[in-house]
């Protein structure tokens, strides 16, 4: 039988709504505070929730409700004053969390109505779609297609040295993310990572910025200021737009690189500064010197080692994985239940080229957060409608499209593992075989495939 979990949260539970409750054979269990919501599941996987906003809450339970709300395995239903929901709060708790809510005095048959379907469609959603492949984490980056396991494979090279990384990729692609992973694989892991942008300071001030200034250096300089390049001594400093520097700049770092030593603005000491220096751009460098707006002998006292950030074009499937691991994030700071992505939204998330990388990608699903409206993110809301077929489709074609997309993602699982995914499918590898061969989704007979008949155990039990 299925036991029904009612969590109760009011300061003052009425006896009579839990007796009608437990009548009607739910389990209910009275809480007082938001600590208790999480206790009171005592692991159910779903439960219907009763908010009791008309018995009033303290102000400091009112302000952590949304993340107790925002649990996306229990389906709540708010008890509300007449006029209640004019406070602004109170409205948007109900709107953002609540499926429905009544008014007091409560008819208990309408609030039990009104849980059971709460809880009904708490049911359905589930826990969160997860992303549908296995990934490998470095630092704060995570992949699994080809060229990011070759990235990583390559930081753990670099790391266990002291020369010198130049990081080449377009704008967007976690350049910065890439040169802190280096760092924290590093010997010198314990000392600062410091990061500058050259491209972000003006011309007048970058001298400064990189080494430091002495009081009475220039105008405006009233203390002295020690510069990005000591401050990292010990540690890593991580030149990034290295391409924007100006050519005099370019002078002054070439002298540090070869001397490590620097001088501050209107200052006379050399001071002796051991820094590994990691450096970024996303202009063709290459161009940039036979342009000459680049030094070629600064290059290559950057460029000891080079390593390629990959587009998020070319990342196949880590776009999913990224997509999914960016809205785990946005979605716990905004408090809301999302329960992952609409078809459609996927589909645009795989057309979109993404210029600007995953930078682009997490400001849309950022934005798709706050402005969604339901609990799936759809294409509109990442502004990528325009790339999604909005003609009907049958429900063969549907079936088949769905179909497709679950063995595809089976088999990504399973590496390709067939008797593993069939069971996965819930179906048998004779019905995998058949269905690939239907959709068009290997050719028949191909060698070198574990097919039924072939020494292999096939468990072609009946569907």
């Amino acid at each position: 039988m299925d036991v029904r979990r009612l969590i109760y949260l009011s300061a003052k539970p009425s006896a009579e709504i839990r007796q009608f409750f437990e009548q009607c054979d739910w389990q209910v269990k009275p809480v007082k505070s938001v600590k208790e919501v999480t206790k009171a599941l005592d692991g159910f996987d779903a439960a219907g929730g009763l908010l009791d906003l008309a018995a009033g809450l303290p102000l400091h339970e009112i302000e952590a409700l949304d993340a107790c709300l925002a649990m996306p395995n229990i389906g709540w239903v708010a008890i509300v004053s007449p006029g209640q929901l004019a406070d602004s709060t109170m409205r948007r708790l109900v709107r953002d969390y609540c499926s429905d809510y009544v008014t007091v005095p409560v008819v208990p048959e309408r609030a039990v109505r009104a849980v059971g379907h709460a809880r009904g469609m708490a049911t359905l959603a589930g826990t969160p779609q997860q992303a549908p492949v296995h990934h490998v984490t470095e630092g704060d980056m995570i992949g699994s297609c080809e060229s990011m396991q070759a990235l990583f494979r390559s930081i753990k090279r670099v790391a266990s040295t002291d020369a010198s990384v130049f990081i080449a990729g377009e704008s967007g692609t976690g350049k910065e993310l890439t040169a802190a992973a280096i760092h924290q694989r590093s010997s010198r892991r314990d000392a600062p990572f410091v990061a500058i942008n050259c491209g972000a300071i003006s011309r007048e001030l970058v001298q400064s910025e990189l080494f430091g200034h002495e009081r009475g250096a220039f105008t405006g300089a009233t203390q002295r200021r020690i510069g990005r390049v000591e401050a990292a001594n010990g540690g890593t400093l991580f030149l990034d737009e290295i391409g924007d520097l100006p050519l005099e700049s370019q002078a002054s770092l070439l002298r540090f690189l070869q001397e490590r030593k620097i001088e501050r603005l209107g200052g006379q000491e050399s001071i002796d500064v051991d820094v590994r220096i990691i450096s970024a751009t996303h202009v063709d460098l290459d161009s940039a010197i036979a342009d000459g707006r680049f030094r070629h002998d600064l290059y290559h006292r950057l460029c000891v080692l080079r390593i390629v950030e990959p587009p998020l074009r070319e990342r196949g499937a880590d776009i999913e994985l990224l997509a999914f691991h960016l809205l785990g994030h946005f979605r716990r700071d905004a408090g809301r239940r999302l329960q992952g992505f609409a078809p459609d939204a996927m589909e645009a998330i795989h057309r979109h080229t993404w210029p600007g990388n995953v930078r682009e990608l997490g400001n849309r699903i950022r934005r798709a957060v706050v402005m969604a409206e339901g609990r799936l993110i759809t294409a509109k809301d990442l502004e990528l409608d325009h790339l999604v077929d909005q003609t009907p489709v049958s429900l063969n074609v549907a079936r088949e499209a769905a179909e497709r997309m679950a063995i595809e993602r089976a088999l990504l699982r399973h590496r390709g593992r067939y008797g593993e995914a069939a069971r996965d499918l819930g179906i048998s590898r004779v019905t995998l075989y058949r269905l690939m061969d239907a959709y068009r989704m290997r050719e028949p007979d191909s060698p070198g495939l574990d097919k039924p008949g072939k020494g292999h155990d096939d468990h072609s039990e009946a569907d």
